[in-house]
């Protein structure tokens, strides 16, 4: 286990303990489908920066480095904390 997966999936865990603990299983479900692309986008980077092939918009023609996809996961993932501190800034 690398790094990466081992801190998102920390900070996962947190986010689901702290969805159940203010919102209970229905929130935890809503964060949990959530959290699964850009669990994905850190954890499986190159095979998800590989793909080529038709979307539901347009055809994505060429591969996308690994590093790219696992930077924006990690974004993505932390979006939340993001939010939450511009929030608590303007506040």
């Amino acid at each position: 286990m690398t790094w990466n997966r081992l801190i998102s999936a920390l900070i996962a865990l947190i986010y689901l303990a702290i969805a159940f603990a203010h919102g209970g299983m229905e929130a935890t479900f809503k964060i949990g489908i959530f959290l699964i692309f850009p669990l994905a986008c850190i954890w499986f980077a190159d095979a998800m920066g590989g793909y080529v092939g038709p979307t539901t918009s347009m055809a994505i023609t060429a591969p996308s480095p690994g590093a790219i996809v696992r930077i924006l996961g990690w974004v993505l993932l932390l979006l939340p904390v993001i939010f939450g501190i511009i929030g608590y800034v303007e506040a």
